[in-house]
């Protein structure tokens, strides 16, 4: 939009559809784990003329079905849980495996999704939604969902043509609003954030969360990343120490600047510490990914087999 906004929270991006931010962070993840999180959802995705996906598909560049955006929305809505879409009331659902995403995420997606401006003259009540605009004015869409249904719109001309001046925000919102306003006087209300959620303010978030850094960056501020030196990735452990209890798995850093967060699957070990290199009890058999953040965001990781 030619304005310079300088930092931005993620949940501000995402709101707004700022396509830098959404670039750099599909470009830390990998399109292609994009592209396999779609699958699980459902979504037969098209490319064009490429076999391989780019940072291009998340600013709309690969063919999605309404069908399968309203999929999507779903799977998000059900906490991170793909669900087939029904055609007739009364029909069993078809539910899927794999995740598409941790209830965790999915909550935070759907409460950033909850604060979306809405258009003129239509309130937003427990209803979180999105509207997209396609290249050249092909396509205008909107998607939302409140704590039971979900709902998609879509605005174009039938032969693909370009409707120009026609936006998701401006024509296919409305056109949202108002069928949630006929299928319910009140939206259900969403769902309530799972446990281990943070619902905390920005300047509470632990100094590793608070800004988005590329794992491109191997250096800040001329110091190196830190790098998990044992156990080394793909390793498998024998901590048995005897029936089903287990030793303690140590993990070793160089590098980095203190203090240091530490999580195993996800879940924080300790946070705040100098020591370079902590122990801890793992649940059981099976793989563990291990996770160190430093002071300036830079982070390591490591997937191990403890047997």
């Amino acid at each position: 939009d030619k304005t310079y906004r300088g930092t931005v929270s993620v949940r501000e991006a995402l709101q707004r559809s700022l396509n830098i931010p959404a670039v750099a962070v599909l470009d830390s993840v990998g399109p292609a784990q994009l592209m396999a999180r779609l699958r699980r959802a459902g979504v037969q995705a098209r490319l064009s003329g490429r076999s391989a996906p780019g940072l291009a598909i998340g600013l709309g560049g690969v063919g999605v079905s309404l069908h399968d955006l309203v999929t999507v929305y779903a799977a998000v809505a059900r906490g991170g849980e793909p669900i087939a879409l029904r055609e007739r009331a009364g029909e069993a659902p078809e539910t899927k495996s794999h995740r598409v995403l941790s209830a965790e995420a999915a909550w935070q997606v759907a409460d950033i999704l909850a604060s979306v401006p809405t258009p003129d003259g239509t309130r937003n009540e427990s209803l979180a939604f999105k509207t997209g605009t396609s290249y050249g004015y092909r396509d205008a869409w909107a998607v939302g969902f409140d704590g039971q249904h979900v709902l998609g719109v879509w605005i174009g001309r039938p032969d693909g043509g370009s409707a120009r001046g026609v936006l998701g925000i401006e024509t296919a919102a409305p056109v949202l609003f108002e069928a949630f306003s006929r299928l319910k006087p009140v939206p259900t209300p969403l769902a309530l954030p799972p446990d281990g959620v943070l619902t905390v303010s920005h300047a509470e978030l632990p100094t590793p969360l608070k800004h988005f850094r590329h794992p491109a960056m191997s250096m800040r501020n001329g110091k190196a990343e830190p790098q998990i030196v044992f156990p080394p990735n793909g390793a498998t452990l024998d901590l048995t120490a005897g029936g089903n209890t287990f030793a303690p798995l140590t993990v070793k850093i160089r590098n980095g600047a203190p203090p240091f967060t530490w999580l195993a699957d996800g879940e924080p070990l300790q946070v705040s510490r100098f020591d370079r290199e902590v122990s801890f009890d793992p649940s059981g058999r099976g793989y563990v990914s291990i996770s160190v953040i430093d002071r300036s965001g830079q982070a390591a990781r490591t997937k191990v087999f403890v047997e």
